[in-house]
């Protein structure tokens, strides 16, 4: 039986401690970052921009005005996509849209949601309204979700999109616009 008291053992615990903290800083310090982090080539900005520049006339050939774009969305084989936020979507959009958060576009999200490539696409942002309220702040119109969320689908090989053309008050009954219902007790 070990008879020595137990605070000469204390300094060997508090160097076993210290020398166990400096071994988990220097392994920490030896992982090298995340590719993400350390590989440009991860973030194309030219290549995104050449994207852009590339569809910029296939798009405008893609806008379409309110009643063809409820024409379209009539054909149950279309999706109507908001890309808005889920708290914006939730706050109110257009009838029968289905929402997927523009952050979260990637292939796997965008198989899940739309399927076929070939799906026709139909899509809208805050700045189709004129409201300028709550759920569609307008942004600035070089900054309009439209713009990159067209460019995003089309890279990610969805071709059959089409963008809502013009601006609209979501009082308008042709923009079907479906806000959340509110339960009041009586």
């Amino acid at each position: 039986m070990n008879t020595e008291p137990v605070r000469t053992r204390l300094p060997i615990v508090a160097f076993a401690a210290l020398l166990s903290l400096i071994a988990i800083a220097i392994g920490a310090l030896a992982v090298p970052p995340a590719d993400a982090q350390t590989d440009p080539g991860l973030v194309d900005y030219p290549g995104f921009m050449e994207l852009g520049s590339e569809i910029a006339h296939y798009r405008e050939s893609r806008l379409v005005d309110l009643e063809t774009f409820n024409a379209m969305k009539a054909d149950p084989d279309t999706l109507v996509l908001d890309a808005r936020s889920a708290g914006a979507y939730f706050m109110g959009h257009i009838a029968g849209a289905v929402n997927l958060n523009f952050s979260d576009f990637s292939d796997g999200m965008l198989a899940e949601v739309i399927g076929a490539k070939d799906r026709r696409i139909l899509i809208y942002c805050n700045n189709n309204f004129t409201d300028n309220v709550a759920p569609v702040m307008l942004k600035r119109a070089e900054l309009a979700l439209n713009v990159p969320t067209f460019i995003n689908l089309h890279g990610y090989g969805y071709e059959n999109i089409y963008e809502l053309d013009g601006a609209y008050s979501i009082q308008d009954q042709a923009v079907g616009w479906a806000t959340p219902a509110i339960h009041q007790e009586n």
